[in-house]
Order: structure tokens, then C-alpha cells, then sequence
């Protein structure tokens, strides 16, 4: 390698050294990915080849774009500048902080596809903005020092071993005009690339594993960091509005040929007497069906939900919708389809949804949504407060009232009590209260109080879990003795599983997740084993509250005899509708796959060319979803005649909307 640059004889050879070094490291670590994940594809020449060549082709790319600052600066630099000892004290210490970086993204990479089996995406971006929470927990998930120490001795061995080709070519006096062909053809190569490269040649296999091995990290987190929205009319196929809007009506359960284009809102009325109940829905994080011994395990990680499960309602073939903590809250509170991009949590102009909180609102109840964690992470403050929530988070809580926390929050104990606290003060002010609780403690670094559960902590995810599980059973200990206790519905629901990577674009089983409704006054215990999903929790809680209101969710009531069995699950780019054991995909460039038996299928079975049925509810779920969330069909008090608005839709466009008011708060 070396002996060719030398005989380059140029300034450039120096930007060729680093991009060889380059090309041969990410190669290496699409290497080790590839035995770390050798189980989850077929060993054949085309996948091999496939993800060897394009890989090669994004890490080439990644390195037209890095370079095109460094060809300019080389271009511009007089030859009496750079065969100066500053310039080269410089190009010293920037190369070594280049090798170093490279080691570093290495490293990183490694640990991100440890932890999600994906190359950099939207988390990754995430983690950049939330730097506080993402760098606490890696300092105490990962022996940090070793790690950059190590990285530091390798980079200074690599640096050296260059050191003299470096120093050969900081010799090199070379005329402007030789340089402007250097430079000319490093910025043509990098503007073809721009225009010929792109997101669909990592996007050709029906394998996850194989299409993630075929990228490049860092170009991959830059695509996720563009790309935080997708539009929907550009990069899913459309189908006609009129029928579509007919179909999902048909499916909420309002009659197909009533209000306006996609207006699903319709009144919702109970043969019973309204039962003005308490209500705690705590999100879980993480909780996975797979970790409860009623789905299998093994491992005896769950005792107390496994027989707490067994005298409530529990919902056996329940569904996230997304792979993010953010989908679920987005899916439980506003009972809508997963978007494509980023969530509605995380979105701007996100308040004044016709939310499950507000239905509560409206009938006095004191609404709260309760985070172990800083709730600036994620912007859930925003939202949730932006709905008429109350917000209590890590800064609520006293001194005295934390005996645990780790980089994401206190411990499930003590979010817990607080939230009794909450509660009691409620009760004290004569106001019922709807409790929205979301937990932290089943997260990496998997760290929690010593002598709790006989798995110690910082070990690993199944002691995670069975400290969630000890937690909650803490919680039931303190809520029996309360006087509210005989009168509340307690909600017990996962934000999404523990892992989402998989071989197939939308892993069914890792959407899998325990809903459980435990009210002994009210609630008879039993198994619902009908396919749902989390937008369906908002109207099955009102209904067993008898509550009469206005619906604007697209979910239902999965007790009612008219349910209709079905699951929606999505990731930032492939939305889907589970169904009749098919599983349909719309992913960009407007395709739309079908899997049968996705608990078992390991591809996608075909690519619809001829719109079915399932095809057809599939879309009308997600353009309808998009078409009430741009027109804001769900926005509190919005659509009231007589007047024309031009409003800002969350999608980066402006609409002029007839018959639109702003909201009192101005939204």
C-alpha cells in the first residue's frame, strides 16, 4: 500500500494513505460483524460478495465526502506553507487525531451492533443529542478508560508505522495546476457519487443483517441524521383518498360514507354506567413477552408477574407498535399508526392531540405523566405537557426520596413510590387521577440497589428484569393499602421489546409484548389471546370504564365482539400491517411486500404488483394516518367552520386548510 502511494509523487498522497487506511479498517469490521452475526444469514457466495462489494462502495463514498475539505485545503496551500515545520507539526497531530477517531468509530460501531444489530441510525443520532443520559450510561455499562487507553496505543502504533510515508510526501513541492487535477477529479467523483449513491443499494436484500453488513456506519448516521422525517406521499405508494378513507373508517368502526376525507371521528357510547375509576398505566421499559414463563422462559426472572398475570386480564398476542420508547407513548396516547421518521413525541408542533389523557381531562380527573429520568430526553416533556399532562420527573424528586439512579433515572422503587405519593395526593384533593408511569431500570447498564433480587447488579438484562419484576410487586405491596386501592385500574404494558434487530424488515417476534389489566373489583381475570396492538389500548381501557366520548383513535376496543384482529408495527422506514398470519410492508420507493407466517418465515415472501385486499387496509391505515396527522383532523378544537388557516404541518410544508382556526394555545 505504501509503495504505491510513495510512487504517487503528489501532496495528494497523503489523503490516500488516510483513505486506504480507511477502507482496509472498515473492511475488517464488516468482517468481524459478519462472524458476530453469522448464525442470522445464509452462508452463500452472493451474500458474501453482496456485502463485501457494496459495503465497499458506501465506505468509498463516505471517504469522497470526508476528503473534499482537505483536497480544497491542499489545493490552496502554497508549496512554501506545506514543506514548512508548522504544516507539518500540524498534518502530525491532525493524523493522529484522524487514526483515532477512525479506531474510536470502530469501537463504537462494535458496541451499537452489540446492542441494537444495526449499523448507526436514528438511536445513534439520539444519543448525540441526549449526551448527558448516553454518556453516564456508557461510562457505566463499558470499562471506558481501558477501552480509549487501548484505542490511543493502537492509533500511536499505526501513527508511527506511517510516520515516514507522511513525512515523504510533506516533502513534495507541486504546481497549482497539477493540484487542480487532483482536486477536480476527488469533487466529480464526490458530486457522482452524491447523485448515484444512495439508500437503495443497502436496500436490495430482504435480509436485515445482510443490508445493514452492506453499509458504512458513519455514512449511515449522517443518511439518519438527514432523513429524520419522511414524507409519505414521496416515498410510499398511494392509493386513491376516497376509497382509502372508506376502508379505515370500516375498520374504527364508524360508517364508511359519513364526514369528511379520512375523518374517523365518531361518538363512542357505553350501555353501562361510567365508572369514574383511577387509572396507573405504567410503561415497562423493555419488557418483552419472551421474558415472562407464560411465553416460555425459562429462566424464573419474572415470579411475581407470572402469578400476579394469572388474576388479571392478560392479552396474550399483544403488539408494540414501534422499536422505541417514543412509538409506545406516541401509540398509547394518541391511539394513531406508527409514522414514517422520527415519532410524534420527538416531533415539533406536537401539542393539543385529541389525546387519552384529555379524555380523562374532561371528566376532572388529575392527568400525570411520571418518568424516572430526566424528561427532557426524547422531548417528552414537551409533549406530554403540550397535551395537558402534568409532569413529574427526576427533578421532582427529593434527596431524600431517591435511594438509587443510574444515567437514566432513579430506580423503578423509587419512581414507584413517588408515584403513591402522587396518588394519595390526588385522592386528598377529592380528584381521581390518570397516572401515565414510564420506567427506566430495565436498561443498559442494567444497574440497581445490592441485595434486592439474587442476581447481581450491572450483570445483564435478566437481572434487569427480574428487578422490574420485584419492583412491581413492591408497588402492589404499597398500593394494597392505600384507601384508593379498591377503586383503581392498574395498566401494565412494555414501551417495546428489548431488541427489534432481526433477519426479515419488521421481526415480528420482536414486537411481542404483555398487556395486563388488573382491576379485582372490576376486572375478571382471564387470557384475550385476539392480535392487537398498542393504539388499541386507549379505547379497550375506556371502554372497561364505561366512558362515553368522542374518538379520534384509530385503535379499538379489542373486547368487543366486532374486533377485528390485527397488529400495526413499524420502524423508521417499513410500516406494517400484521393480519390473517400475513404480515404486509410499506417501505419507500413505494413497495409493498408481503411475508406469510412472519413468526416463521426467515424472507419476504413477494413484492405486490396486484393490490389485495390486506393490501389495501394496509395502506389505507398509514396514508389515512398521515392524512389526519398533516391535516390535523386530531388537534383539539381546529376544525370549527368559517375561517382559513395556514399552519405549519410537522412534514416541513405549510398548508392553507378552509374551515381552520388556531387552537386557543395559538398551535
Amino acid at each position: 500500500m505504501t509503495r504505491m502511494i510513495d510512487r504517487l509523487a503528489s501532496r495528494y498522497s497523503i489523503i490516500l494513505l488516510y483513505v486506504m487506511l480507511n477502507l482496509v479498517a472498515f473492511s475488517a469490521l464488516r468482517g468481524v460483524l459478519l462472524i458476530h452475526s453469522w448464525g442470522d444469514i445464509e452462508h452463500t457466495f452472493a451474500n458474501i460478495a453482496y456485502i463485501f462489494w457494496a459495503g465497499f462502495i458506501y465506505d468509498v463514498v463516505f471517504n469522497l465526502y470526508f476528503c473534499i475539505f482537505f483536497s480544497l485545503l491542499l489545493l490552496c496551500v502554497p508549496n512554501r506553507v506545506y514543506t514548512g515545520k508548522i504544516f507539518k507539526a500540524l498534518t502530525y497531530f491532525f493524523f493522529f487525531v484522524f487514526i483515532y477517531g477512525l479506531y474510536f468509530v470502530l469501537v463504537a460501531e462494535f458496541l451499537f451492533w452489540e446492542e441494537f444489530g444495526t449499523r448507526f441510525n436514528f438511536i445513534s443520532v439520539d444519543y448525540l443529542i441526549y449526551r448527558h443520559e448516553v454518556v453516564q450510561n456508557i461510562q457505566e455499562s463499558y470499562p471506558v478508560g481501558w477501552l480509549l487507553t487501548a484505542i490511543g496505543v493502537v492509533s500511536l502504533v499505526t501513527f508511527w508505522g506511517l510516520k515516514t510515508h507522511i513525512s515523504k510526501t510533506l516533502l513534495i513541492k507541486e504546481g497549482f495546476s497539477k493540484r487542480m487535477v487532483f482536486f477536480t477529479a476527488i469533487l466529480a467523483a464526490s458530486l457522482l457519487s452524491y447523485v448515484c449513491i444512495d439508500q437503495s443499494l443497502r436496500n436490495t436484500h430482504s435480509n436485515n443483517y445482510v443490508s445493514e453488513l452492506a453499509s458504512n456506519g458513519p455514512y449511515q448516521f449522517v443518511a439518519a441524521f438527514k432523513n429524520n422525517t419522511l414524507d409519505y406521499k414521496t416515498f410510499y405508494r398511494q392509493g386513491d383518498d376516497n376509497k382509502l378513507s372508506q376502508v379505515v373508517k370500516a375498520m374504527v368502526g364508524k360508517d364508511p360514507d359519513t364526514g369528511d376525507l379520512f375523518d374517523i371521528s365518531r361518538e363512542v357510547t357505553s350501555a353501562g354506567e361510567e365508572k369514574n375509576l383511577n387509572v396507573i398505566l405504567i410503561s415497562v421499559e423493555s419488557l418483552s413477552a419472551k421474558y415472562l414463563s407464560r411465553f416460555g422462559n425459562t429462566k424464573d426472572i419474572t415470579p411475581f408477574m407470572d402469578q400476579w398475570f394469572t388474576q388479571g386480564l392478560l392479552f396474550t398476542n399483544f403488539y408494540a407498535t414501534g422499536t422505541r420508547t417514543t412509538r409506545g407513548l406516541e401509540a398509547i396516547t394518541l391511539s394513531v399508526p406508527p409514522t414514517p421518521g422520527r415519532s410524534i413525541v420527538k416531533r415539533p408542533d406536537n401539542a393539543n392531540y385529541q389525546s387519552l389523557g384529555k379524555v380523562f381531562k374532561d371528566r376532572g380527573y388529575d392527568v400525570a405523566f411520571l418518568y424516572g429520568g430526566i424528561g427532557f430526553f426524547d422531548n417528552m416533556n414537551a409533549f406530554f405537557s403540550g397535551n395537558g399532562y402534568r409532569i413529574v420527573d427526576q427533578t421532582d424528586f427529593n434527596d431524600d426520596e431517591v435511594t438509587f439512579e443510574n444515567a437514566w433515572g432513579v430506580s423503578d422503587e423509587d419512581l414507584y413510590r413517588k408515584t403513591i405519593q402522587e396518588a394519595n395526593q390526588s385522592c386528598r384533593a377529592g380528584k381521581p387521577f390518570f397516572f401515565h408511569v414510564m420506567t427506566t431500570s430495565n436498561h443498559r447498564p442494567y444497574t440497581y440497589l445490592e441485595g434486592k433480587i439474587d442476581i447481581p447488579s450491572g450483570t445483564n438484562r435478566s437481572g434487569a428484569v427480574k428487578y422490574a419484576d420485584y419492583a412491581l410487586q413492591e408497588l402492589m405491596m404499597m398500593a394494597k393499602r392505600q384507601e384508593w386501592f379498591k377503586d383503581t385500574v392498574f395498566v401494565i404494558v412494555a414501551d417495546h421489546c428489548a431488541s427489534s434487530s432481526g433477519r426479515v424488515g419488521l421481526p415480528i417476534e420482536k414486537y411481542h409484548i404483555p398487556l395486563f389489566v388488573y382491576a379485582p373489583e372490576y376486572v375478571m381475570p382471564g387470557e384475550i389471546d385476539k392480535i392487537s396492538s398498542q393504539i388499541d389500548i386507549a379505547p379497550t381501557l375506556l371502554s372497561l370504564l364505561n366512558f362515553n366520548y368522542k374518538s379520534y383513535f384509530f385503535g379499538r376496543d379489542i373486547l368487543s365482539d366486532d374486533f377485528v384482529e390485527r397488529a400495526l408495527i413499524g420502524n423508521y422506514q417499513k410500516l406494517g400491517l400484521y393480519k390473517d398470519n400475513k404480515l404486509v410492508i410499506l417501505s419507500p420507493q413505494q413497495k409493498i411486500e408481503i411475508m406469510d407466517d412472519p413468526h416463521h418465515a426467515q424472507h419476504i415472501a413477494e413484492e405486490s404488483t396486484v393490490l389485495t385486499n390486506l393490501d389495501v387496509e394496509t395502506m389505507s391505515y398509514y396514508q389515512g394516518g398521515n392524512y389526519v396527522l398533516t391535516h390535523r383532523l386530531n388537534r383539539m378544537g381546529e376544525f370549527l367552520a368559517g375561517k382559513k388557516w395556514t399552519f405549519e404541518t410537522g412534514y416541513g410544508e405549510k398548508r392553507t386548510a378552509s374551515d381552520v382556526v388556531p387552537s386557543a394555545s395559538g398551535s
